[in-house]
C-alpha cells in the first residue's frame, strides 16, 4: 500500500477474512465504510461471488470500491481465459496490475478463493497463498487473522471461525463493525 497523506482517508476502513478448513471455504467482511474518523456507511457489501461461468469464486476487498470492482471485472476476464484456474488467473491479473499504468493507480487489495485455494492479491504484484488457509486484509485484518489462527485447531468449522474472528476484530478495530457479510463454498 502507498503512504497516504493527511488529506486522504487511507485504506483502513474494513476487515476482510478468508478461512479454509475441511470442506468449507469462507470469506467474511464487515460493513463499515469510514472516511477519516467518520463512519459514512455501516452495511456495505465488500464480499461477493464472482461470475465465472460455473467455477465458484468468492472475493472480498479492502480499499476503493470503484477500484475493487475494476479488479473484480479484470479477474473475471482472466478466469474466462483460464477457466477453473484461479491461481493462474490471479497471477495474470497481478502481472497486469503491476505493469499497466492505469491499473497501477488502483487502490484496493483482494482476497479471492475457490474450493481449493485462498489467495491475497495486491497492487505490488503479490499473489500470496496463506499458510493454513487463513488470510486477512484491511485495518482489522491482523486482529481477525490472529483470532482465526487461534481458533483453527478447535472443532469449529470455517464459518464459525470466521464469525468469531470477525466479532473479535469488530471489538478491537475502530474501522470495523459487526455488520457481517459472509460467502461460503462447500466441497
Amino acid at each position: 500500500m502507498r503512504h497516504q497523506d493527511a488529506s486522504t482517508p487511507g485504506w483502513h476502513a474494513t476487515t476482510i477474512l478468508a478461512v479454509k478448513k475441511g470442506d468449507q471455504t469462507v470469506i467474511a467482511g464487515d460493513g463499515q465504510v469510514s472516511m477519516g474518523d467518520t463512519i459514512v456507511k455501516g452495511n456495505a457489501r465488500k464480499v461477493r461471488r464472482l461470475d465465472t461461468g460455473g467455477h465458484e469464486i468468492i472475493a472480498g476487498f479492502a480499499g476503493s470500491t470503484a477500484d475493487a470492482f475494476t479488479l473484480f471485472e479484470r479477474l473475471e476476464s482472466k478466469l474466462e481465459s483460464y477457466p477453473g484456474q484461479l491461481a493462474r488467473a490471479a497471477v495474470e491479473l497481478a502481472k497486469d496490475w503491476r505493469t499497466d499504468r492505469y491499473l497501477r493507480r488502483l487502490e484496493a487489495m483482494l482476497l479471492v478463493a475457490d474450493r481449493d485455494i485462498v489467495l491475497t492479491l495486491t497492487g505490488a504484484g503479490d499473489v500470496l497463498e496463506p499458510v493454513g488457509g487463513i488470510a486477512a486484509i484491511g485495518s482489522g485484518g491482523n486482529y481477525a487473522l490472529s483470532a482465526a489462527r487461534a481458533l483453527a485447531d478447535t472443532d469449529l468449522d470455517a464459518e464459525a471461525i470466521a464469525r468469531k474472528s470477525m466479532k473479535i476484530a469488530a471489538e478491537i478495530c475502530v474501522y470495523t463493525n459487526d455488520s457481517l457479510v459472509l460467502e461460503k463454498l462447500t466441497a
